[in-house]
């Protein structure tokens, strides 16, 4: 079993953490594994979305312009 350790929240956060597991069918360590395992993948993902957004590839758009020029050529478009 994995070993336990207390952690100090207001009574109110308590409660709440408490009773969402409860209506969940959960324990509240359960319930706080998955709430923080969502938050991790959403910071991830946010991550990547940045990452991106510096815009495209240089080599990825040299490659699709030539792409682009060739099936012109072809009239692959036709």
């Amino acid at each position: 079993m994995t070993e336990a350790t207390t952690i100090k929240v207001p009574r109110r956060l308590r409660d709440r953490i408490k009773a969402d597991a409860a209506s969940r069918g959960v324990t509240a360590a359960a319930l706080i594994g998955e709430l923080l395992d969502r938050y991790e993948r959403e910071a991830r993902m946010a991550a990547v979305t940045r990452a991106y957004a510096g815009g495209v590839d240089a080599d990825y758009a040299s490659e699709s312009a030539m792409w682009d020029a060739a099936a012109e050529r072809d009239g692959a478009d036709e």
